[in-house]
């Protein structure tokens, strides 16, 4: 079901989609960032809100610039780190 309604500058309203990203889903982000598309198009496309793909682009980083001068993104390297950031989420009590 969708969570919220957000407009696209030069687009349209859209309701965005409640879902996690996929594997596919950061290989289109990386693609299109390689393409020098803006990151509200790439969320346009992806059917999330901006700041989602902000928060990917950080996630992925690899401290490097790519060829725009621009931070490196990997996309298996924000997956990795967003299956983690799920597997930390469990039990926070420490056993005795």
């Amino acid at each position: 079901k969708p969570f919220g309604i957000s407009y696209f500058p030069g687009k349209e309203v859209v309701e965005l989609a409640n879902k996690y990203l996929t594997l596919e889903d950061r290989k289109k982000i990386a693609e299109m960032y390689e393409s020098e598309a803006r990151v509200v198009d790439i969320a346009y496309r992806i059917g999330c809100h901006p700041s989602t793909i902000y928060d990917e682009l950080r996630r992925g980083d690899t401290g490097t610039l790519d060829k725009n001068q621009r931070h490196g993104y990997d996309p298996v390297k924000g997956q990795k780190a967003a299956m983690e950031a799920i597997r930390a989420r469990g039990n926070r009590c420490k056993k005795v």
